[in-house]
């Protein structure tokens, strides 16, 4: 007879094994392109060359990373708690608005309208993520 309950858990811990390796890649690689970018900026300095300079690529790319992080403590608090926390994923969250934001005011393509609905966004993140560490679900 099939346990079913023993196929879900053996199919779920062969996914989350998947995505964590896959994650722990894309921070690698990340992290890879933010140094080689910062590198690049660098050179350009050093060259004295300030119009190729693009700023904008580092801090996107180190806000990739941060949310990949995340992400990555997410599968893992799942893979040993078999539950996923608010906070981690409203962190994530947070920093991809947050992303957003610093990319589009970069490159001046952002209206006012999708920066105010951004910033109710983060201000409603930021109150779920009050509320949740000041009321814990482990004490419910």
């Amino acid at each position: 007879m099939i346990d079913h309950d023993e196929v879900f858990d053996t199919v779920i811990r062969y996914v989350t094994f998947s995505v964590l390796y896959i994650l722990i890649v894309a921070i690698i690689v990340g992290l890879l392109k933010t140094i080689y970018n910062v590198g690049h900026i660098l050179y350009e300095l050093l060259g004295g060359n300030f119009i190729h300079i693009n700023f904008i690529e580092v801090v996107v790319g180190v806000l990739t990373i941060f949310i990949l992080i995340d992400l990555f403590k997410t599968f893992v608090d799942y893979r040993e708690h078999k539950r996923i926390r608010i906070v981690y994923i409203t962190d994530a969250t947070i920093l991809i608005v947050m992303r957003e934001i610093a990319a589009g005011v970069y490159v001046n393509r952002i209206q006012y309208e999708f920066i105010l609905s951004l910033s109710i966004l983060l201000l409603v993140l930021g109150l779920i993520r009050i509320l949740v560490i000041k009321y814990p679900a482990d004490n419910v």
